[in-house]
């Protein structure tokens, strides 16, 4: 049978639209939406967004950042023998509280600069961490290190 509009109107009843599978584990229901509910299928925890709503970024900016790593970096005396130079890029992971996560090596020069670029890059303070629907996030960042004799 169906309702008129004055019916509906004056009914008690909420009006909603949700999809519910019978026998379907993964299904809503409708008794959960009491009281405008909301359901919302959250996110796996521990995937790492390549953008994030707001990036994540160091306190203090990139100036310095990039002051912090020149006062912690070390030029392997190997790489200043052999007059090695260049630019390493590094990719890494900033977690929710703001540490560092993984490091991987984007664009490599050298395997010794590589592996001080990494290890300078790991012992980094903690970001301002990128956020996602208000929450913060992991998020990927891409750093350069430059490596330039004197």
């Amino acid at each position: 049978m169906m309702l008129t509009q004055k019916e509906l109107t004056d009914s008690k009843v909420d009006i909603s639209v949700v999809t519910v599978e019978s026998g379907s584990k993964d299904g809503v229901d409708i008794a959960d939406l009491a009281n405008n509910q909301v359901i919302v299928q959250a996110e796996p925890e521990n995937k790492v967004l390549d953008f994030a709503e707001q990036m994540p970024r160091y306190p203090d900016g990139d100036a310095a950042l990039y002051k912090w790593l020149n006062d912690n970096m070390v030029y392997p005396p190997i790489a200043v023998e052999r007059g090695t130079q260049g630019t390493v890029v590094l990719k890494f992971v900033v977690l929710p509280n703001g540490s560092v996560g993984d490091v991987v090596i984007v664009r490599g020069v050298d395997k010794d600069l590589d592996k001080e670029a990494q290890r300078v890059v790991k012992k980094l303070p903690k970001f301002i961490p990128g956020r996602q629907n208000g929450q913060a996030v992991s998020v990927w960042f891409t750093l350069p290190v430059r490596f330039q004799l004197k």
